[in-house]
């Protein structure tokens, strides 16, 4: 059975204050995990520590970071690599979100290292890819989404990839209020994971973990979480509130 995950990017929000107590009373809300269940909170770099020290004894709870540097060490000023994740025993780290891609300037070819570099350091990373809006209205997204998938993933071989971490983000339903239908969430996953069964075999596929990220909300987890190919949810301004990600937590299927 594949993970169930929900994943929390909080962003460059709060300051550490605040990233301990919405830790705390995230927490403290009571929500509950089965074994095939995870909790994942995407920090920002400077809180990890203390993120991580407040969610080492807790089940299935683990920390990510938002980024990495696609280098180990060296002279890159601001940079963070994955061997000092590593060192403060942070589990996943988030490669190739959106915001990272419009921003950053980040191509395919980049996130490709950067799996590779978090890879042979042992920590896991949340592969995110999707479409934006010009994409989508032409029609265009499922190669858009594919091509994403070969350039970034297809130089794995298929114990690298076995029980992976993807999130799909339709670009233009992230941080708009605006949702992909579940309709278009399931056809999207249901993509993904035949391009992935087209690589490396059906008996893989199944292994690997499909979020959706998109204005994932508690009104909207259960209906969206309930479809058969998406696995959880990569959740942004909802995981700000302890109660709101409780309860997106608690909808993950049983």
């Amino acid at each position: 059975m594949r993970k169930q995950i929900a994943a929390a990017n909080w962003k460059m929000n709060l300051t550490v204050s605040e990233a301990e107590k919405l830790t705390d009373d995230l927490l403290n809300t009571g929500f509950s995990l089965h074994p095939n269940q995870q909790v994942v909170l995407g920090v920002p770099f400077p809180y990890l520590i203390n993120v991580e020290q407040r969610v080492s004894n807790k089940p299935n709870v683990f920390v990510a970071a938002q980024n990495c540097s696609d280098k180990s060490n060296g002279a890159y000023t601001g940079e963070v690599s994955v061997t000092m994740l590593k060192s403060i025993q942070v589990t996943y780290v988030i490669i190739g979100h959106s915001e990272r891609r419009e921003y950053n300037h980040e191509d395919n070819a980049l996130l490709a290292a950067k799996v590779d570099i978090a890879l042979a350091n042992g920590i896991k990373p949340i592969f995110c890819c999707g479409e934006p809006l010009q994409i989508r209205e032409s029609e265009q997204q499922n190669g858009y989404v594919e091509t994403q998938l070969k350039e970034s993933l297809f130089h794995l071989d298929a114990q690298a990839i076995k029980g992976f971490v993807i999130a799909y983000e339709p670009i233009w339903a992230i941080g708009t209020g605006r949702t992909a239908s579940s309709e278009q969430a399931q056809q999207m996953h249901a993509h993904i994971r035949k391009v992935l069964a087209g690589k490396y075999g059906e008996e893989i596929a199944a292994t690997i973990s499909i979020l959706y990220g998109g204005s994932v909300k508690a009104a909207n987890a259960v209906e969206i979480f309930g479809q058969p190919d998406v696995d959880g949810g990569l959740v942004g301004g909802a995981s700000l509130i302890a109660s709101e990600f409780a309860a997106i937590i608690n909808s993950l299927k049983k």
